[in-house]
């Protein structure tokens, strides 16, 4: 399916005043972090504030399985500058996809800001390095890698090496998210765990991924002077290998064993929608926490009882 085949809606419709950043010198944000941090949460609050001013923002999604679960989430905050690439990473296999993606989205919807939501096994500093290639590099302007960070995934010490630690040494700016699962004691030691994988790098705490606009966008585009012609050096990546995995689940199942079935997959991830016995839930898996909450939206009939799993496949690509 092409990336127009999957438009769907996150710029205001009316397309109100141009704003500070329209034209060649567009702004331009990635959003990483590993899998469960809470990438879409945060793209979800932008277009909220976005659209509450009367902006244009452009989203690019990217998820690694191939349900659309994260459009489905966006719901009719997802439009004509919302487009899903699935299936690899925009980093390394999708990468000239994105890049088309781009430049297609400036010329039709001509967006004041753009978002970029890599998936969770993307690496950050090489989705910013597409922002450089023509046609692309011709309007977009200030560039920046925001990494969300689960605060409980460090506290228990999960997954912290790998992908993990090269996409938090690569940010501009780390959000630790999740705070509030974590006990007020430990909270310090998190944030010093974290500092101390990126030294000097900025970090802005959060709660479900709640962080003002200004902070990730700067507040006057148009006065800042044009990027580097040319990218920082940069040696070509390698990272973990992962895979997905579709699992589907009965209509109507308990709760109580829909968790354990999740928890038996040992899957570092585990996201979808389910109707169980005590009405429709949103499956939310990060290692072994799973949390079935009622949906913010009402998903497409055909997400259904299908949940993505990912995991680790144990090679390097």
């Amino acid at each position: 399916m092409s990336p127009q085949d999957k438009s769907s809606t996150s710029v205001d419709q009316d397309k109100a005043a141009d704003g500070p950043g329209t034209g060649n010198n567009v702004p331009a944000l990635v959003v990483s972090g590993f899998l469960g941090a809470g990438k879409t949460t945060l793209v979800r609050h932008l277009l909220e504030e976005a659209q509450a001013r009367g902006g244009r923002i452009a989203v690019v999604s990217n998820e690694f399985g191939e349900l659309g679960i994260d459009q489905a989430l966006l719901g009719n905050q997802a439009g004509p500058g919302y487009v899903e690439l699935e299936g690899g990473c925009v980093c390394c296999k999708l990468s000239d996809e994105f890049v088309t993606t781009l430049q297609r989205i400036h010329e039709e919807v001509r967006p004041d800001r753009v978002v970029v939501e890599t998936s969770g096994v993307a690496l950050p500093f090489d989705t910013l390095l597409n922002f450089w290639r023509e046609p692309v590099s011709e309007w977009v302007g200030e560039c920046l890698s925001a990494v969300v960070v689960n605060a409980e995934q460090v506290a228990e010490g999960r997954d912290l090496e790998g992908t993990f630690e090269q996409q938090v040494s690569s940010a501009d700016l780390l959000i630790l998210n999740k705070l509030d699962l974590v006990p007020s004691e430990q909270r310090d030691r998190v944030r010093e765990r974290v500092q101390g994988l990126a030294p000097g790098t900025p970090v802005v705490p959060a709660v479900q991924a709640r962080v003002s606009t200004p902070v990730l966008f700067p507040p006057d585009p148009g006065s800042l002077p044009k990027r580097a012609a040319r990218p920082p050096a940069h040696e070509p990546h390698t990272h973990e290998a992962f895979e997905a995995e579709e699992c589907v689940v009965e209509q109507g199942i308990a709760p109580e064993t829909l968790v354990r079935r999740i928890q038996s997959r040992n899957a570092l991830r585990a996201k979808g929608f389910v109707q169980t016995s005590d009405g429709l839930r949103l499956v939310q898996g990060v290692g072994p926490r799973v949390d079935l909450v009622v949906p913010p939206v009402n998903p497409p009939e055909h997400l259904l009882g299908r949940i993505v799993l990912i995991r680790r496949s144990g090679s390097l690509q």
